[in-house]
């Protein structure tokens, strides 16, 4: 495997992509490019200035003045700056979980993260996840993996999660917050989430972290 290759990791949300992208990354030396928290940066500045789903010309004009920045930790993995500020922790609250949709949904947000997302990837070496990675940021990639797992074994996780947290959660509102993700995800008109034709498929339900990562591992190794 080549050094300046690109590996990406796709799949609905709770199938598991950050933490093993987080893992194949470390364990190769690459670079973890996490691309669903930049829309969730965006969400975040979106909702801070009072920007809602209807003004979809505002959030366009939002997004092109704004400077994103993410860089890679060796300890915390990526961080990522909106306008001079880290918000790597921000961006992780229900209220932007269940707001990202409207943002992702928008051609020009969209048009201008796959721009950054490629300059980040141009020189390889680098992990990315997301939902359109392998089919419309990367479709050249020569490794791509589509992860997935059952809405009860994803609702489990984000509630484990959020109790690690210590924030309570009710399990079946998660369930049921899924899949409405999974379904806005699927439809939407602009780059919805499906499987690339040549990526491999992984269903991560009943699986270990080190069970993924090795599957991964193995396959970009041969």
């Amino acid at each position: 495997m080549k050094k300046n290759t690109i590996i990406t990791i796709d799949g609905p949300a709770g199938a598991g992509k950050t933490t093993i992208a987080k893992e194949v990354a470390k364990r190769l030396g690459f670079l973890y490019l996490d691309t669903g928290a930049m829309y969730r940066a965006l969400t975040l500045k979106a909702l801070t200035e009072g920007i809602t789903v209807e003004e979809e010309e505002k959030l366009v004009e939002m997004v092109k003045e704004t400077i994103l920045i993410a860089k890679k930790d060796d300890k915390k993995g990526m961080r990522i700056w909106v306008d001079g500020e880290e918000v790597t922790d921000k961006i992780r609250t229900e209220e932007v979980t269940n707001n990202i949709w409207w943002v992702c949904r928008v051609k020009d947000v969209r048009k201008k993260m796959k721009k950054l997302q490629r300059e980040i990837g141009s020189s390889g070496g680098i992990v990315v996840e997301g939902r359109d990675i392998g089919t419309v940021v990367f479709p050249k990639a020569p490794f791509k993996f589509y992860l997935d797992a059952s809405i009860d074994e994803r609702a489990k996780r984000r509630w484990l999660e959020q109790t690690n947290k210590g924030i309570q959660s009710d399990l079946e509102k998660i369930k049921q917050d899924i899949k409405e993700r999974d379904n806005k995800d699927f439809t939407r008109e602009i780059a919805p989430l499906k499987k690339a034709e040549d990526a491999i498929s992984v269903d991560t339900t009943g699986l270990s972290i080190e069970d993924v990562v090795g599957k991964i591992i193995e396959q970009v190794s041969q």
